[in-house]
């Protein structure tokens, strides 16, 4: 898993970065949680753009804690200094702990008071930082804390949370879903149950769910097989033809496949 950098547009300007499964008692409250670490030379920067998965998170990052809602378009953070911050990519069972609308924070982020939490996961990240080899005990010890203090919580998930879990794994992981009827097919359920459930647990639509999943498999597979024809990887991920993969990567991304794929090897080289 701390391998993968699907959503990572540049993974080669990435800090140092580490994903974590979430333990069988957080499991169906948070897919995974994730940890970049960084140390920006003074009066420099690090620009990181992401096509982020179609959830919330929970971010403890310097003096807060922040709910951030789904997103519908790329995004990037300029890191600048040294931090850190450690969030958990949240499944939508977990996300009425924290809205009761998450479209309404769709591209935003809020900050909670949840002094425990943040004082947990900054104790453990903070632990010995001038110990060079230290560094996969102390992001092991926030990620104790933070699953902790949820199942401090004491969240347990409805049967439609659950079904609203379902429906994510379903648009995430299988490549033939191309549809909302296909979705509700496999959960045997009717596409106006689904489209409820995404805006109840989601806060963005089932069809924009498997938008980003084809969004996301199509720049990943631009970035890591720089043969491979962009035509056949549009027929394979569902696309109509290029034409329409192109103007899915100009209307949520900003650039086209090419020149994206052209980009990245800039940034190899």
């Amino acid at each position: 898993m701390e391998g993968s950098f699907k959503g990572i547009l540049y993974p080669a300007r990435l800090p140092t970065f580490h994903r974590f499964p979430a333990p069988a008692s957080v499991a169906d409250l948070v897919q995974w949680f994730w940890i970049p670490e960084w140390n920006i030379e003074p009066g420099r920067s690090s620009r990181q753009h992401v096509i982020a998965y179609p959830t919330s998170n929970l971010v403890v990052q310097g003096k807060v804690v922040e709910f951030s809602g789904p997103t519908t378009r790329a995004a990037y953070r300029d890191l600048t200094g040294k931090g850190w911050a450690v969030g958990a990519l949240l499944r939508p069972a977990a996300v009425p702990l924290f809205t009761d609308n998450p479209g309404a924070l769709r591209d935003q982020a809020v900050v909670l008071a949840l002094a425990d939490l943040h004082g947990a996961v900054s104790a453990a990240m903070n632990a010995s930082q001038g110990d060079a080899h230290d560094g996969g005990a102390r992001r092991e010890g926030a990620v104790g804390a933070f699953v902790e203090w949820l199942v401090s919580v004491d969240c347990e998930a409805s049967e439609e949370a659950l079904l609203a879990n379902r429906m994510m794994e379903v648009i995430a992981s299988e490549a033939d879903v191309l549809l909302v009827e296909d979705v509700a097919s496999r959960l045997a359920v009717s596409p106006r149950t689904l489209q409820r459930i995404a805006g109840k647990y989601v806060g963005l639509s089932p069809s924009a769910l498997i938008r980003r999943r084809r969004l996301q498999d199509a720049a990943e597979r631009t970035r890591s097989d720089p043969t491979a024809d962009l035509a056949v990887i549009a027929v394979e991920l569902g696309y109509a033809d290029h034409a329409h993969l192109t103007n899915d990567f100009r209307k949520y991304l900003g650039f086209t496949p090419s020149s994206y794929r052209k980009s990245v090897e800039e940034k190899r080289g």
